[in-house]
């Protein structure tokens, strides 16, 4: 059997005898969730996230008392009975981010989720009804990128009343626009698609079309829009709180920063108050940058490495005699 006979032998054909592994697809079981698992970074983000995720849902096992009671001297260092010292206060600093890190994740992660669903809807909408809704959602979202963003915070959080939903209201209103703006550039591309066009001309309605054809081929952007609209909602919250313009009253890792600063913690070299917060937040914020990495490297194949390197055949030797021929 020649090659020009069949021609599906030339494709599976390879220098090292092996079939690439990159130009084989791979098993349809094997999705986001099983690629993540089989990524180093985003196991490393995970099992970060994971920690995190139990020390806020134990906080009233491990620490069941009320963390903002004295427990002891004001500005005390680490010793056996405070791991992480006390604050100038003598309230314990280990209980105070134990029970932080409730508050900070539960803002950061509804404010990056319901950020992402604002942009998703936007982008969609922008990117495939077009004309005057594009032109009007793309005005409204172009005003939002232009207004600066730390004012814009601080503008909103003075004027509305205290509390955690009002944290979660203004970060939202300042935080989906990025986001908008993204998911629309790659609705855009997708909606000039042939299946795409398919859908209409079968008569799909737009909300059909929008969210079973256009949505999951957008799987990838959606995912990394979600884990950094959850950063910007955690640090966003982080900041409003030190400036004193989040709720006070609440414990948080941000509020915790800003009774480091009130209390003078950074004039008196109290360190053991300050630092633990600071790192937990950049520890999240590392930890969702890398599941991020994981994300892109598993669902773009230009970023997937080959499995392992394949080598050229040796030339296939050929006699004296058959070159006279």
């Amino acid at each position: 059997m020649s090659l020009a006979q069949e021609p599906n032998a030339m494709a599976e054909l390879d220098l090292g005898g092996e079939p690439d592994s990159t130009s084989r697809r791979r098993p349809a079981r094997e999705g986001l969730i099983q690629g993540l698992l089989s990524n180093k970074k985003a196991i490393a983000g995970l099992v970060i996230l994971a920690v995190f995720a139990a020390i806020a849902l134990l906080a009233p096992v491990l620490s069941p008392d009320d963390p903002t009671l004295i427990q002891g001297l004001g500005a005390q260092p680490p010793s056996r009975d405070h791991l992480l010292g006390t604050t100038a206060k003598g309230q314990d600093v280990l209980a105070l981010n134990l029970w932080g890190a409730r508050s900070s994740l539960f803002v950061g992660f509804i404010v990056g989720i319901l950020a992402t669903l604002v942009g998703l809807l936007v982008g969609l909408a922008s990117a495939y009804l077009g004309r005057v809704v594009d032109n009007v959602l793309s005005l409204v979202t172009n005003v939002f990128l232009l207004l600066p963003g730390l004012p814009l915070l601080v503008i909103l959080a003075a004027f509305l009343p205290q509390g955690i939903g009002t944290v979660i209201l203004v970060l939202v209103i300042t935080g989906w626009a990025g986001s908008a703006r993204v998911l629309r550039s790659q609705a855009l591309s997708i909606r000039g698609k042939d299946f795409v066009a398919a859908a209409q001309v079968t008569g799909e309605g737009s909300f059909r079309i929008m969210f079973r054809e256009i949505l999951p081929n957008m799987a990838s952007i959606v995912w990394s829009t979600l884990l950094a609209c959850i950063i910007f909602g955690i640090g966003a919250q982080a900041g409003l709180e030190f400036l004193g313009l989040g709720d006070i009253s609440t414990v948080s890792w941000g509020t915790n920063l800003y009774w480091a600063s009130n209390d003078g913690a950074l004039l008196t070299g109290a360190w053991w108050v300050f630092v633990p917060p600071g790192v937990s937040i950049a520890l999240v914020a590392f930890a969702l940058a890398l599941v991020n990495y994981g994300v892109d490297e598993t669902t773009n194949p230009r970023l997937r490495r080959p499995r392992r390197r394949v080598a050229a055949a040796q030339p296939t030797p050929v006699s004296s005699k058959e070159v006279s021929r």
